[in-house]
């Protein structure tokens, strides 16, 4: 049994900043989340794009916010569960709770920070015989980019017509030894720099356009060796390494959807006037995953509503107890490894 102060399930940006939130205040954290790793999906779907609504951050790369947010974090040295999903809560006459996972992983918490962002993402996925297989094992579909390498010097074929598929073509241009993009549509639903910028790698040469055209069938037997592809009323075939269909995702709530709390709009509604709990006592909802009147989908505003949140239940957990705000640059940070950042100390001379 893993047990902790605050259970936060997602390890996204607004899970990650909530630990440090918590350490403030003497409160440890487990996080708990279905990917294999932290940063959720900044870390899943686009490590290597700039964010630039950051305070602070004129530009930063979704990765290295998340590899910051774990060095923000580190010195309180929260726990993880990784690759697991919450699947049941149960809460105790006490007012804990006890989550355990669908590998049967318990965890008893005394508040419980949904921070899951959307919720679990499923890839739309082109209706195509035996993409099941090809799925599999490094077969050569891929419904996601994690690791641009892996595409060096290969031949891809890129198929959607929104942000995702503009921009990895226009990246992988420059890494791909060949890149094609096919969309069913003459016309792309994008950034207009990015649509630009795919015009202007089509004229050099360097990514292969075809529209309106469609992906309808694979060639293979071990791993895709190439694509079937529908013209007008012609078919051709264009040999390939990968086949990545950027359609966009579903997100979907999971098992969170059963534990009884209200829902509206695939999100979970939260006391937006107070702390972002929900209408079960002890459980708050944080980030992308909840909502409220005028609630907005950043992850600056999922850092408040974090903070926030790390209040009250230091208020639950501690009834009666006043905790004073001090700023981190007055009373510094000490971690629970012993560790201390605080800023130097004045000092105090005279002057002749």
């Amino acid at each position: 049994m893993i047990e902790t102060d605050i259970l936060i399930i997602g390890a996204g940006p607004t899970g990650l900043f909530a630990v440090f939130e918590a350490g403030l205040l003497k409160l440890k954290c487990h996080i708990i989340d279905a990917l294999p790793q932290p940063g959720g999906q900044l870390a899943e779907l686009y490590p290597k794009k700039p964010i630039f609504d950051i305070p602070g951050y004129p530009a930063v790369m979704a990765g290295e916010l998340v590899d910051n947010l774990m060095d923000q974090i580190k010195q309180f040295q929260p726990g993880f569960t990784l690759g697991e999903t919450a699947e049941t809560i149960d809460k105790l006459d006490d007012g804990t709770f006890i989550v355990t996972t669908n590998l049967g992983t318990k965890h008893k918490a005394k508040a419980i920070a949904i921070a899951g962002g959307l919720g679990t993402f499923e890839p739309r996925k082109p209706l195509l015989k035996d993409i099941e297989f090809y799925e599999k094992e490094n077969r050569g579909v891929d419904y996601f980019i994690k690791d641009p390498e892996k595409y060096r010097d290969k031949k891809v074929v890129i198929s959607g017509g929104g942000d995702s598929a503009l921009d990895w073509s226009v990246f992988l241009s420059n890494v791909a030894s060949e890149v094609t993009l096919v969309h069913r549509r003459n016309e792309f639903r994008g950034a207009l720099d990015s649509v630009d910028k795919v015009q202007e790698l089509k004229n050099l040469g360097k990514i292969k356009l075809i529209t309106p055209g469609e992906v309808v069938g694979f060639s293979g037997s071990e791993r895709v060796e190439s694509v079937d592809i529908q013209v007008n009323s012609a078919r051709i075939t264009v040999e390939t390494d990968y086949f990545i269909p950027l359609f966009g995702l579903t997100p979907k709530l999971g098992a969170i959807a059963n534990w009884g709390l209200e829902i509206e709009k695939n999100a979970i509604i939260v006391n937006n006037a107070l702390d972002y709990q929900t209408n079960i006592d002890g459980i708050y909802a944080i980030g992308d995953v909840n909502i409220y009147p005028g609630k907005l989908k950043l992850i600056l505003c999922g850092f408040h509503e974090a903070t926030l949140m790390c209040q009250s239940v230091y208020n639950r957990i501690n009834p009666g107890k006043k905790y004073v705000l001090k700023y981190t640059t007055v009373s510094g940070v000490d971690g629970f490894d012993g560790s201390r950042k605080e800023a130097e100390k004045a000092v105090v001379k005279a002057i002749d």
